[in-house]
C-alpha cells in the first residue's frame, strides 16, 4: 500500500510541524485571534485526509497562536462572501466544512486540541472533533452561529456536542450563542483537563506522545469503534467490537505486549 511522510508536509495557511511521530498543526494569525477562510478550510481538510496515509505521524495537536484558538469563520473574508453567494455556492461551502470535521474523525490519528483564549464558531467545531481537548480557566469556547442568524447545526456541531457534554447543555449553547468559560467547558466534560495558559500546548503534546507511544492500530481501531457505534444498537455494537478486538488480536503489538509482560518488561509497540 502506497504511505506518505507527514514530516514532507508544506501547508501555506497554517504552521506545521512534526517532532518524532506527533504532528501539530498552529492557526496562525494571531493579530486576528486565528481565523479560519476558505483557504485554511480546504487546506485543513486536505491535510487530515493525507494523513490517512502518513506512516510516520500516529498523533495530532490541534492549537493556535498568540493566546487564542481561533475566532472562527473570518467576517471580512467568509461571513461577508457567504452573503452575497447562490443556494449551489452556498451548498459547496457548507460541505466543505462538513468534510473538514469528517476527515478529522476518519483520519487514524488521534487528535488532540491545546486551546486557550478564544475558540469560537468554526474553530470550536474542529476543537469539538478532536478526540481529546485541554484548555485554560480563560478559554472562552462558543458555538455563535445564532448571533449571525445561522442554526447550531453547523460541521457536525448537532450531533457531536449533545454527545460530549449532554443534550440541554448543548441547547443552551446553540440558543443563546453565549461564550463557555473555560471553568465550565471542563466541569460540563468539554475539556479532560485544565492547564495554564503557557503549559496547556506542552500539556497536550506530552497527553500526545503519551499514546503515540502506545499500540497504534488497536488505538485507530478504537477510534473508528467509537464514531461507528454512535448509530449502533448495542447488541450490533458488542458484535462490531467482538469482530475489532479480534483483528487487534492478531497485530504484533499484541503479541509484544504478552511477552513483554511475560518477561515482566514495559511493553514497546510498533504500530502494527
Amino acid at each position: 500500500m502506497n504511505t506518505t511522510k507527514a514530516a514532507a508536509f508544506k501547508p501555506k495557511h497554517f504552521d506545521w510541524l512534526v517532532e518524532g511521530s506527533v504532528a501539530t498543526i498552529t492557526l496562525n494569525r494571531p493579530e486576528r485571534k486565528n481565523p479560519i477562510t476558505f483557504d485554511s478550510y480546504a487546506e485543513l481538510r486536505d491535510t487530515f485526509r493525507d494523513l490517512t496515509m502518513a506512516d510516520d505521524v500516529r498523533t495530532v495537536v490541534v492549537t493556535g497562536a498568540g493566546g487564542n484558538f481561533s475566532s472562527g469563520g473570518d467576517v471580512h473574508e467568509i461571513i461577508g462572501p457567504l452573503t452575497k453567494m447562490d443556494m449551489p455556492e452556498l451548498m459547496q461551502f457548507t460541505r466543505m466544512t462538513g468534510d473538514l470535521i469528517k476527515a478529522m474523525r476518519a483520519c487514524p490519528q488521534v487528535i488532540v486540541a491545546a486551546v486557550d483564549g478564544i475558540c469560537a464558531g468554526a474553530g470550536a467545531c474542529v476543537t469539538m472533533a478532536a478526540d481529546l481537548r485541554y484548555g485554560t480557566a480563560r478559554s472562552k469556547v462558543g458555538f455563535l452561529f445564532a448571533r449571525v442568524g445561522l442554526a447550531g447545526c453547523d460541521m457536525g456541531a448537532c450531533a457531536m456536542l449533545p454527545r460530549i457534554i449532554g443534550q440541554g447543555r448543548a441547547a443552551e449553547l446553540f440558543y443563546s450563542g453565549r461564550m463557555m468559560p473555560g471553568e465550565q467547558a471542563h466541569d460540563w466534560g468539554f475539556f479532560n483537563e485544565l492547564a495554564e495558559p503557557d503549559a496547556v500546548l506542552g500539556h497536550a503534546q506530552a497527553k500526545a506522545r503519551e499514546i503515540a507511544e502506545g499500540p497504534f492500530f488497536a488505538h485507530s481501531m478504537t477510534k473508528r469503534m467509537m464514531d461507528q457505534e454512535w448509530s449502533m444498537a448495542l447488541g450490533e455494537a458488542i458484535e462490531h467490537e467482538a469482530q475489532a478486538q479480534a483483528i487487534c488480536m492478531q497485530t504484533q503489538d499484541f503479541t509484544r505486549a504478552f511477552e513483554a509482560f511475560a518477561a515482566k518488561q514495559s511493553p514497546v509497540f510498533e504500530g502494527n
